[in-house]
């Protein structure tokens, strides 16, 4: 199970990739704005721990797997593996369904310079951040897939980052670029959930 996990991840690697590259053959501009983002600041620490959840738990936890790294007894039975499976496939193919859904305004990291539009159709109109939360089932999946101590812990760094990168970064630079138009898109439409975590007009959940 632990080479099927490392092929679902160079899976989900791939069509990122594959999205830049739509991208810039569309818009002639990658979209990618992470080597940009200041050392040390919010977006810094949340794009960064982000992406260390995602290789330990894509990279590190199929490789503990096949270096004989136990996994955890209460996840160590074939029908978890299989689910993980199914939700690794559903995850990776949605995060780049929901990648695609944002058209022109898609981005990876926030450049506070720009104006991007405000994406409420397709996948945006359940859930305010869809990749982020096709992305968490995925590798939930892989975390499954291969149950060891090192995928749980790489999962929840992936969460983490997800967490500060959504409150701290992206939903301040929406309310301060599309004002009222956010705030009422916001209060309609759940955080990672249809119908939880949408914010007041008053004062954010």
């Amino acid at each position: 199970m632990a080479v099927t996990a490392l092929v679902l991840f160079g899976t989900f690697v791939l069509l990122s990739t594959a999205r830049v590259l739509i991208q810039r053959q569309r818009t002639g501009d990658t979209g990618t704005r992470q080597w940009t983002i200041q050392p040390g600041s919010t977006q810094w620490w949340a794009h960064w721990t982000f992406n260390l959840g995602v290789l330990i738990t894509g990279v590190g936890a199929p490789i503990g797997g096949l270096s004989a790294l136990r996994p955890l007894a209460v996840l160590d039975h074939p029908g978890v593996q299989v689910l993980g499976v199914v939700l690794a496939m559903l995850g990776v193919l949605a995060t780049f369904a929901a990648q695609m859904a944002m058209g022109g305004s898609w981005r990876i990291a926030v450049d506070e310079t720009e104006h991007t539009g405000l994406v409420t159709h397709g996948p945006f109109r359940l859930v305010r951040n869809p990749i982020f939360s096709a992305a968490l089932v995925g590798f939930l999946g892989l975390t499954l897939m291969v149950p060891n101590p090192v995928a749980l812990g790489g999962f929840l760094i992936m969460l983490a980052g997800v967490e500060l990168q959504v409150r701290t970064v992206e939903e301040p630079y929406l309310r301060r670029t599309h004002a009222g138009a956010y705030t009422d898109y916001a209060a309609r439409v759940g955080r990672f959930l249809p119908g939880i975590g949408r914010i007041h007009r008053t004062h954010g959940s």
